[in-house]
């Protein structure tokens, strides 16, 4: 089994596959591992215990089952007979050991790998509660989110894809809470996955377990940064995704008004966190008809009541007020793009020259008019109310496609878009297969109340508590 390990490896090519010939008890042994996901520390302890054996401890260890058993000194350790998968448990940091007379390799679990704190992440900041954060390392992951539900019924299945990558999936979820259909479902498509590798992790795995129309840009997936949102979610029946070398959760099913949620509800008193949620979510929807809606005011200026006289174009322009508004939706893009490959110390700075420069001369040699750059500015900043990035490209998407056809087509144009844009989220359905707006529809009164109003957490002697 040995030799042929060492030849799926490879290890006389490449120089990080370490292998160390050693003697156990006068038998010849091999070690095996990949440095620099082995702490040296432990790799001299396990060494020097392992030279100090005698011949003795054969006498007791027939084979690797009982030698394992008995004399390695160490909790997680597991048998190999298989060469591929012995391979596989190598590369993922594991320490295999092989002895001359056994038939089987011994897998040490000593891996460690490189890792950075479990500090806020950037984009999950809360105004109060806890500051930690998933990190791309799987097994601080899950001992985030233990440390938040003490339940066995939590439970946390390992299972692997990618025939290259091998990448390390695990499905949380609450026995008997959440939906045995949908955890079998999501294990029988992980299993069936046949993909070279999960190259860019979540994303990957996600456009390969949910399906749907490439052109209905609404989410299906929530991602969350923040140990404490996905152990809320996991309380409430949903499922959570944690993936190897990823630092975000994946939680399903997810519709859309769950996009609207944020830890921030949860940390502050009732009145504070309902009034937060409401705000959010007419801000949001406000940047979805805010530009079209002014457009086809613009447009039809009789409609205009005297109160809204302010809005009115005044100034002459050249370029049609449609396409000044779908230059700043791409130039707003463009900033954002530049202000994330531009080195963080200088990022900020040209962040703003760059928007205060564009948008003056770009106003004084008469491409736009200042009401479209205040606007296209309003729309940029609300559409970070939200955290989801990938609802706030959905709303992105259907209020460009809004613009034209209001531009275009006036207000039939406006009301055919909005027409397309109830049936795509009408149409669409989440992982589970249920309906996209629930609880709107089907309607469910408490349901939906609690997604304006943040209730009150009731305690009750004697009983555990609930969160709505």
């Amino acid at each position: 089994m040995l030799s042929e390990v060492l030849r799926i490896l490879k290890t006389d090519r490449s120089f990080d596959l370490v292998r160390r010939d050693v003697t156990i008890g006068a038998r010849a042994g091999c070690i095996l591992f990949v440095d620099g996901l082995v702490k040296d520390e432990v790799m001299e302890k396990m060494l020097e215990y392992f030279l100090k054996l005698d011949r003795s401890v054969f006498e007791s260890a027939p084979d690797m089952e009982s030698f394992s058993r008995q004399v390695i000194p160490y909790i997680e350790v597991a048998r190999v007979k298989d060469p591929q998968a012995a391979c596989v448990q190598i590369l993922s940091g594991g320490l295999g050991l092989a002895i001359e007379g056994y038939d089987e390799m011994a897998l040490i679990d000593v891996r460690t790998y490189p890792a950075r704190g479990v500090e806020e992440p950037e984009k999950d900041r809360v105004l109060r509660g806890s500051r930690d954060g998933f990190v791309e390392t799987l097994v601080f992951n899950t001992a985030l989110i233990r440390r938040r539900i003490r339940d066995p019924r939590l439970i946390m299945e390992l299972q692997t894809a990618g025939e290259s990558s091998r990448t390390d999936i695990v499905l949380c979820y609450l026995d008997g809470q959440a939906d045995q259909a949908l955890v079998e479902q999501m294990k029988g498509r992980i299993a069936a996955l046949r993909v070279r590798a999960l190259t860019m992790n979540q994303e990957s795995l996600a456009e390969a377990l949910v399906k749907g129309k490439w052109f209905n840009p609404f989410p299906k997936v929530r991602y969350t940064e923040r140990p404490d949102a996905a152990a809320a979610s996991i309380l409430e029946g949903k499922i959570v995704l944690l993936i190897d070398n990823s630092p975000s959760a994946m939680i399903l099913p997810s519709a859309i008004f769950d996009f609207f949620q944020e830890a921030d509800d949860y940390y502050f008193p009732p009145l504070v966190g309902t009034y937060l949620r409401c705000s959010r979510i007419l801000i949001f929807v406000a940047t979805l008809f805010f530009t079209p809606v002014w457009l086809l005011l613009i447009q039809n200026p009789q409609w205009l009541p005297q109160w809204l006289g302010f809005i009115r174009v005044e100034e002459p322009n050249s370029v049609p007020l449609l396409l000044q508004l779908l230059i700043l939706e791409f130039a707003v893009d463009g900033l954002r793009m530049a202000s994330l490959n531009t080195p963080s110390a200088l990022s900020n700075a040209m962040s703003i020259v760059g928007g205060l420069v564009l948008g003056e001369f770009a106003v004084k040699t008469g491409w736009f008019v200042p009401d479209t750059i205040l606007y296209a500015a309003f729309v940029a900043i609300a559409n970070y109310t939200q955290p989801s990035f990938e609802l706030g490209y959905a709303f992105k998407f259907t209020r460009v496609m809004l613009l034209v056809l209001t531009g275009i087509w006036n207000l039939w144009g406006f009301a055919a878009g909005v027409l397309l844009f109830l049936l795509a989220v009408g149409c669409t359905r989440t992982v589970s297969g249920k309906s996209y707006l629930y609880p709107l529809v089907p309607f469910d009164g408490p349901a939906l109340l609690r997604v304006f109003f943040r209730a009150k957490l009731n305690s009750r002697p004697g009983r555990p508590s609930r969160e709505p």
